[in-house]
């Protein structure tokens, strides 16, 4: 989420509300925010908004509680000005967007969010924040490790969903939580402010996650219960669509996974299949390989290359659009892999496809272009073929990375 809190949110605040035990009005300085985001959460905001005060008074800790209201129409603000909330409206709409605009525009240093469905239990924070002032960056809560109550978590989120997603985000981005997707969690305004999130949707929850990982943010995890959603109205997620959503985005934060790991089997195979049938064909037990093998080698290897190639474009608009914090290993790439060195192998690799496809033309010419053995001809034009479009490829590609990679040329910071 780009902007400062002031292009996010206008603040609503009462003139007769009821202080908090640790409003900044009273001079002191707020140490806690605990941020709800709102959508029509009438049945449930007060609860929650007491269960948060309640904690504030018993563990004493100077605190605020902010709601960033994303354009209710049942009341809710009301509601939540009456127990003494803050309430920020923000004009942009998501969960994500509530989430960063109630941020931005709280005063703790430390924040903890959660949703205002009474699902979670503020009055039980003390071991987030006790983390959040032992120096962690980011705080998770745990629902298997706490407690999930009986129809608190559809039973596809909880033995499908949840534990793959988790694992793949473990995989991608070597993150240590093990419920990724936990809406209980803390961090300090200062490495939300860093983090420079951008997204606006459910995938914020899973944003805040890689990007704290990739810039090697201090990451804890302590238990939390869930219970079931308070709310007599069908919630606002949606298991399958919000499921595929977060999916999503952990494969394109991860160009890696999605194209690079794929891609570089793919090209290690057909380039192994190119060698091994150039000589000439080869019999495994029954089965003889020949130039159709040889041909799918060949798709294999090109294939294989593009997705390296898309790979490396997705992380560097990744890059430059604040997805993916700056990279040393790009910066290095571009010290080393200029656009003349692009154009070279690519120019070296075009020559060679036209020399090969040159000397099948010449063998054929040698039959008065008459008939010819195909196998013999396809063992030349297939890796001709192969070349040349391998050279086109790291050509465009060479261009191509040139124009993206305009941006990235600045020093990266080591």
């Amino acid at each position: 989420m780009k902007g400062d809190a002031g292009s996010l949110v206008t603040e609503d605040e009462q003139a007769n509300a009821p202080s908090l035990p640790s409003d900044p009005a009273n001079g002191d300085a707020v140490e806690l925010s605990i941020v709800m985001p709102c959508l029509d959460e009438s049945e449930t905001i007060e609860s929650c908004i007491r269960k948060a005060q309640r904690f504030l008074d018993e563990a004493q800790v100077r605190g605020e509680i902010v709601v960033g209201d994303n354009g209710s129409t049942d009341g809710s603000q009301d509601i939540a000005r009456r127990c003494g909330a803050r309430v920020l409206n923000v004009n942009e709409r998501g969960y994500g967007a509530a989430i960063s605009g109630a941020t931005l525009g709280a005063r703790g240093k430390y924040v903890i969010m959660g949703d205002a469905d009474d699902s979670y239990d503020f009055t039980n924070l003390m071991p987030f924040l006790k983390q959040l002032r032992g120096g962690y960056d980011l705080v998770m809560g745990n629902r298997f490790q706490g407690g999930i109550e009986t129809g608190a978590m559809p039973l596809k989120n909880r033995y499908i969903g949840n534990p793959i997603l988790s694992a793949l985000g473990r995989l991608f981005f070597r993150c240590p939580a093990s419920d990724f997707h936990c809406g209980l969690r803390g961090y300090s305004l200062a490495a939300f402010k860093a983090m420079d999130l951008q997204t606006t949707g459910m995938e914020f929850a899973s944003e805040m996650v890689v990007k704290a990982s990739l810039l090697g943010m201090r990451i804890a995890e302590v238990p939390t219960t869930l219970s079931p959603d308070g709310r007599s109205r069908r919630p606002h997620l949606r298991p399958w669509r919000d499921g595929w959503r977060h999916l999503r985005f952990l494969l394109l934060y991860s160009p890696r996974w999605l194209f690079l790991y794929p891609g570089l089997v793919l090209a290690v195979i057909g380039l192994s299949g190119l060698a091994w049938l150039l000589p000439g064909p080869r019999r495994i037990g029954a089965v003889t390989y020949d130039v159709h093998t040889l041909l799918m080698a060949s798709i294999a290897l090109l294939l294989g290359t593009q997705s390296m190639a898309f790979a490396v474009f997705s992380k560097i608009f990744a890059v430059n659009t604040g997805l993916l914090p700056p990279n040393k290993t790009l910066a290095r790439l571009f010290r080393c892999f200029t656009l003349e060195v692009g154009l070279l192998l690519g120019g070296t690799l075009t020559i060679g496809g036209l020399v090969g496809a040159l000397y099948a033309f010449i063998t054929w010419g040698r039959t008065s272009f008459g008939p010819m053995v195909p196998s013999q001809l396809l063992r030349v034009l297939i890796p001709s073929g192969t070349a040349l479009a391998l050279g086109f490829q790291v050509v465009f590609s060479s261009l191509f990375l040139s124009v993206l990679g305009l941006k990235l040329r600045r020093p990266v910071k080591e």
